[in-house]
């Protein structure tokens, strides 16, 4: 018996295609699409959805030193001149040592998100700057639905596509 539908797909062709699809579901929150597709998505996107639950509260805080660069207020590296051993001077870039808590993921967790990053892709901003999607599936998509078995997604039927009539359909996050 076959894991997911064919789709009229070959097998590299369909997994880009879904893959696609959960990235943009996570990212807007819903799409619009064919029933078929809309199914396999839903599908895959509800397992997900049910790892983060899962693991949501798996991870513990760390107290890290972290080294970075001093800023002027135009946001340029601070440098200073420094004599070496043998008279030469050369510019070196002034650091600043600061510890900071960080969240570290429990082995559980962190095979959770890398079974999840399996199904992602990369995605920007409007600005370009890159969206971890992993991490909006567990800080933001998983606490709302802490307390819910299940049912994650929701299918609204829009009626067939002009051209060749495929069923289209509204897949959404509830």
């Amino acid at each position: 018996m076959a894991v997911q539908r064919k789709l009229g797909r070959t097998t590299d062709h369909r997994m880009a295609m879904l893959k696609s699809l959960v990235t943009a579901l996570f990212e807007h929150g819903k799409i619009e699409t064919t029933e078929p597709r809309a199914k396999e998505v839903r599908r895959i996107a509800e397992k997900l959805i049910a790892l983060a639950v899962k693991e949501a509260d798996n991870f513990t805080s760390k107290q890290v030193k972290i080294s970075s660069a001093k800023l002027d207020s135009a946001g340029r590296k601070i440098t200073k001149t420094v004599t070496s051993k043998n008279g030469r001077k050369y510019e070196v870039v002034d650091r600043e040592v600061k510890t900071d808590m960080v969240t570290v993921d429990s082995p559980s967790r962190l095979h959770a998100r890398k079974q999840i990053m399996k199904w992602l892709y990369r995605v920007k901003d409007a600005n370009g700057k890159n969206i971890n999607l992993a991490n909006k599936l567990f800080d933001e998509i998983a606490p709302k639905y802490k307390d819910r078995n299940g049912g994650y997604t929701r299918i609204y039927k829009l009626g067939p596509r002009r051209g060749d009539a495929a069923q289209m359909v509204i897949l959404e996050l509830v």
